[in-house]
């Protein structure tokens, strides 16, 4: 399975001749990418619920109590059937968000020189950004002269990893998440190629425990909420609907509910919205990236989006927002996101207050 952006891709180019011309006539500012840490806009007034209610996510890490040495060299196979050997990890260059997440909560946040714009909390902010979502500049990675770069499967295009790999440094290719069960095999790969395999499984544990105490806790009702996954980004008309394998079933369904794409027989990753798929996908709810919400002008804009109004979350009002820097990481910071998602469902406190 991919990750967003890639599982994106096939689903729009279907919509892309109708969007040319709205991304070049551009739209609300700060939007139109995959990436940022904005909140919802203005909108929710008078609804029955706030998305941006939940606890949010918070911006800085958590890394391990006790900073890890690594021990070195270690050889490893990478997710693209290559063994790596790393001898030096005293400057590192991971190549999303996530997998820079990883690197700072193993305590290790010290060697990274430099970021995808994808990593958006406080640690990394000040770091120099040598990559835009998979949009690999082999130049600004090797400038940064780095021991070893850390990639997601999918990063691309091949001919600057390629590049990167001609030029001695050594390349980690981690496998995309693509649900909760990635978070720990992820974890433990980095940990592993970065000679600190105990801090891999501690963070592991640690992260995997806080999943399930979430997962364990959400209310249990009966019938379970259907939530749709809405990807929007109006500036470019860009509105789909997830199904199977867009990546946010299994958080879905953590949170008590029913991927409401999926069950109504979406089997593309992603699909145009239309009408006609709202009604028959029927979601009580509907689960958006913050700065895609903010994109179409907040619950106002999204309700006024074909369909939407019509479904029991548009009537309701019941919209679930989390940033996009997050969402589908699976990482150290998911119960964070799972946390966010079950209280702005069901409009509670995690302690059971309402």
């Amino acid at each position: 399975m991919r990750p967003l952006r890639t599982r994106l891709a096939g689903a729009l180019l279907s919509v892309l001749a109708l969007t040319l011309t709205t991304t070049a006539c551009g739209g609300p500012s700060g939007t139109g990418s995959d990436t940022g840490s904005g909140t919802a806009a203005d909108g929710a007034a008078g609804s029955s619920r706030d998305p941006r209610s939940g606890s949010p996510v918070s911006d800085r890490l958590e890394p391990l109590a006790d900073t890890p040495s690594p021990e070195l060299p270690v050889t490893v196979r990478s997710a693209d059937g290559r063994k790596v050997t790393v001898e030096r990890a005293d400057r590192l260059v991971p190549l999303s968000g996530s997998l820079g997440e990883i690197v700072f909560t193993l305590g290790l946040g010290d060697r990274v020189v430099a970021r995808d714009v994808t990593a958006t909390f406080e640690e990394a902010s000040e770091l120099p950004v040598v990559t835009r979502g998979h949009d690999v500049s082999a130049e600004s990675v090797l400038s940064m002269r780095p021991d070893l770069v850390i990639a997601e499967a999918t990063t691309g295009p091949a001919e600057a990893m390629d590049q990167i790999r001609a030029a001695g440094i050594r390349v980690l290719v981690v496998e995309a998440a693509t649900g909760l069960d990635d978070v720990g095999p992820r974890i433990r790969a980095v940990a592993d190629a970065l000679g600190v395999p105990d801090a891999g499984r501690e963070l592991t544990t640690r992260s995997e425990q806080r999943i399930d105490a979430v997962t364990e806790s959400a209310p249990d009702e009966n019938p379970r909420p259907r939530v749709a996954f809405l990807y929007l980004r109006g500036s470019a008309s860009v509105y789909l609907i997830g199904g199977r394998g867009s990546g946010a079933t299994s958080l879905i369904e953590a949170a008590g509910a029913v991927d409401a794409g999926a069950e109504s027989g979406l089997e593309k990753d992603f699909t145009a919205i239309t009408s006609e798929a709202l009604v028959k996908a029927a979601p009580d709810a509907i689960l958006v990236m913050a700065k895609g919400l903010e994109s179409v002008g907040g619950v106002d804009g999204l309700a006024e989006i074909p369909g939407v109004a019509q479904t029991p979350a548009g009537m309701d009002r019941r919209v679930v927002s989390v940033e996009d820097g997050v969402l589908l990481n699976y990482g150290p910071r998911t119960d964070q996101v799972l946390t966010s998602v079950v209280e702005q469902l069901y409009d509670t406190d995690m302690d059971g207050t309402a």
